[in-house]
């Protein structure tokens, strides 16, 4: 696949340009230019980054960093039976468990959230850093929800980091989903209070929060347009010609 001059290679993380060090020196570059089309493509252009990603892999799939970028951009396109073996692979050759929660989500995608469920009460899920810890949470309330379980994924969702007032870069998103969950059983008036309040922290826009809090209080910007233009369109052509000249004097 054809890489764009302005790419280097040396635009990715000094960690796995580390890993890359055990390739010979051409192979490594060819290897870095494809992760830096990895990353740079997998939120706009998930295929694209799936087609780096496998060139990537067949030049050195023996290299962690390579695997779990192989992982990430097979998860973006929803191949999560794919994902997981990436995954796992990338676990048994580093012996880190931060990919954990995303493996749990994979079980979650291949229709397994027993499985998910299951991996959220194992040891690993203690050598998590808060992050990581946070994230397993919003896993296992959505294998909850899988199962039907409401109740119990909203439970699941309350925890010391949805009661803090601090804004953590996971915030917005353990907000969104404490609020959806509620809406989902149908706790309309707490599910608004706490779509607000991802609002609050979704500086970025991460979520479409503000989308979700504006339908709960009836704003409706896509009917008032429409609402507009039939209304123009049921004008008669005098009422449009008078309305035209009227314009034409206040610019006077």
């Amino acid at each position: 696949m054809p890489i764009p001059e302005d790419v280097t290679g040396d635009e990715i993380d000094k960690d796995v340009k580390q890993e890359l060090q055990s390739l010979p020196k051409t192979l490594a570059e060819d290897v870095a230019k494809n992760l830096v089309m990895v990353a740079r493509l997998i939120d706009e252009d998930p295929e694209g980054a799936y087609g780096y990603s496998k060139v990537a892999l067949r030049l050195a799939s023996r290299v962690a960093a390579v695997r779990e970028a192989g992982g990430f951009a097979a998860y973006a396109n929803q191949k999560y039976s794919e994902a997981l073996a990436e995954f796992r692979a990338a676990r048994r050759m580093t012996g880190s468990v931060e990919l954990w929660p995303l493996m749990a989500d994979c079980e979650r995608g291949l229709g397994r959230p027993e499985k998910a469920l299951d991996m959220a009460g194992a040891p690993e899920v203690q050598k998590l850093d808060k992050a990581g810890q946070v994230e397993m949470r919003l896993v296992a309330a959505g294998a909850r929800r899988d199962l039907g379980q409401l109740d119990a994924a909203i439970v699941t969702l309350q925890s010391p980091e949805l009661a803090s007032n601090a804004v953590q870069p996971w915030t917005a998103r353990l907000r969104y989903a404490y609020a959806d969950a509620l809406l989902a059983a149908g706790r309309q008036g707490e599910a608004r209070e706490w779509f607000a309040k991802a609002v609050e922290a979704d500086k970025d826009g991460s979520t479409d929060a503000s989308d979700r809090l504006a339908e709960l209080d009836g704003v409706d910007f896509v009917d008032a347009l429409d609402e507009n233009e039939n209304e123009n369109e049921g004008e008669s052509g005098d009422e449009q010609q008078a309305q035209g000249v009227a314009d034409e004097g206040h610019k006077e």
